[in-house]
């Protein structure tokens, strides 16, 4: 017995991850989607064990010189006990707060010409696969048609790591009961391209999703979406090449994964520029990482007459935890000044 979880928490833990990368396209869709769960689950349970008994560590060297805590409770097994509770109740909490989804609401303005108002729903990074499947994303797709859309926009990260439990599950069905005026529009993210970019494609293609790679599209003879590649591919085209043929009276909407030098859209006079991939950290403190890493990692900026809005996510990457941070859906009435 103590052989079995010495083996589990040494040496099969630290490995899982590197054996799902390794191995899950040959193992049993049900094994696979097992060494996913445990592999990115273990990781935040270990960064929390590790950050509590740093500050009970702390608290110990502190308590040498300036005793204000009894040794007797410091040395006590129950202090052992009391960080591995608190660690369970974090990852609890973490749980539950990422299966609430937040409904985010903007309201944005144009002085170009806009036929009619629109109602945007935006979603990003649902990370469909071994972890996230039908249910969930069939109580996705209920939250958007609830709010009867003008259109549905994805900024990327449809897809986690692998097609596999994609077709497995026919999960390109769900995407066809999205109800929406002017269809549903995608980008490519980088999970795409880690799921493999050509399989990728071939999915996205079986669902009502129309994608946007590196190409442009005047919807209701009203207003333009561009939809940029990934910058995984270091050969995708510039900002500035998708619109210059475009007619700049109309407005210009943006879909690009990663949010990356957010000045090219206010040079080239895009209106709405709408991005992912951060999930704002997903969990504090890795939320401080990107919160230095991105000029924007989470929330809506505004940027001469060019809005954004980076989405922190509607699913989330490996272990289903949101702490300090929130799955989202956003909604997006979007209008012409009236002057």
């Amino acid at each position: 017995m103590i052989t079995g979880i010495f083996f589990f928490l040494v040496l099969f833990l630290p490995s899982s991850f590197i054996l799902f990368l390794l191995f899950s396209k040959n193992l049993p869709l049900r094994s696979a989607t097992f060494l996913y769960k445990i592999s990115t689950g273990w990781l935040v349970i270990l960064l929390y064990t590790f950050l509590l008994f740093l500050i009970y560590d702390g608290v110990k060297f502190l308590n040498k010189f300036w005793t204000f805590i009894p040794s007797d409770i410091l040395a006590s097994n129950y202090v052992i006990l009391f960080i591995i509770c608190l660690v369970a109740i974090l990852c609890l909490y973490g749980y539950m707060n990422y299966l609430d989804k937040r409904r985010i609401h903007l309201k944005i303005m144009t002085n170009k010409s806009l036929i009619k108002p629109l109602k945007i729903v935006l979603i990003s990074d649902l990370h469909l696969g071994y972890s996230i499947k039908g249910p969930e994303l069939k109580s996705w797709i209920k939250k958007i048609n609830n709010e009867n859309p003008d259109i549905v926009l994805i900024a990327g990260d449809i897809i986690d790591s692998s097609i596999i439990p994609l077709n497995y599950f026919k999960l390109d069905n769900y995407f066809k009961d999205i109800q929406s005026r002017l269809g549903v529009y995608c980008c490519l993210g980088n999970h795409e391209y880690i799921s493999g970019i050509a399989d990728s494609i071939d999915f996205i293609k079986k669902t009502k999703i129309n994608l946007l790679k590196d190409s442009s599209v005047l919807i209701d003879d009203s207003f333009y979406l561009v939809g940029r590649d990934d910058r995984t591919n270091i050969n995708r085209k510039s900002l500035k090449e998708l619109i210059e043929n475009l007619d700049k009276t109309k407005p210009i909407l943006v879909l690009d994964h990663q949010p990356y030098h957010l000045e090219e859209s206010e040079i080239n006079q895009v209106d709405i520029q709408f991005s992912g991939h951060t999930h704002q950290g997903q969990i504090w403190p890795i939320s401080l990482l990107t919160n230095a890493l991105f000029e924007k990692s989470h929330g809506y900026l505004k940027k001469g007459n060019t809005h954004y809005y980076v989405s922190s996510g509607i699913g989330i990457w490996g272990g289903r935890y949101r702490i300090g941070t929130y799955s989202e859906y956003v909604v997006i009435d979007f209008a012409q000044n009236i002057l």
